[in-house]
């Protein structure tokens, strides 16, 4: 269990934090309806060739995903099962609920001494809040 180990929390911590980025979700999310080239990942998320080659070589890295070549195109797949229950897991508690908002911020300050010093109307503070709130759902 991992609340019984500071090295698997951290560890935990760490692969939460490639699931965090919006990016490498909905690239994840892609792919878990199976192997994609590297122009059909691009079509269906509209992220960019730069950026999108970024993203799967941060994926690759933290071995979520895997590739194959065949002639000039890259196929990209799921690494294994564990990745995909995980995008399962996301999918279904942020797609099942109409009007889900991401947490901000904005919504948090209420609980928190948080000022922005840049503007005196708090109200202009509406930044996700990140993998911590990420980490929060698990």
């Amino acid at each position: 269990m991992i609340y019984q180990s500071k090295t698997k929390a951290r560890a935990a911590a760490e692969m939460m934090k490639n699931y965090a980025q919006p990016q490498r979700l909905m690239i994840l999310s892609f792919l878990a309806h199976g192997e994609k080239t590297v122009g059909e990942i691009d079509d269906a998320t509209n992220i960019g060739q730069p950026a999108l080659s970024q993203q799967l070589a941060e994926l690759r890295h933290a071995n979520l995903i895997s590739n194959r070549r065949e002639a000039k195109k890259v196929y990209y797949s799921l690494q294994n099962k564990h990745v995909e229950n995980c995008i399962n897991q996301i999918e279904h508690l942020f797609t099942d609920v109409e009007d889900v908002k991401a947490p901000t911020l904005l919504s948090q300050k209420k609980n928190s001494s948080f000022i922005n010093k840049k503007s005196s109307h708090q109200d202009s503070v509406v930044a996700p809040i990140g993998a911590a709130a990420f980490a929060k759902v698990f």
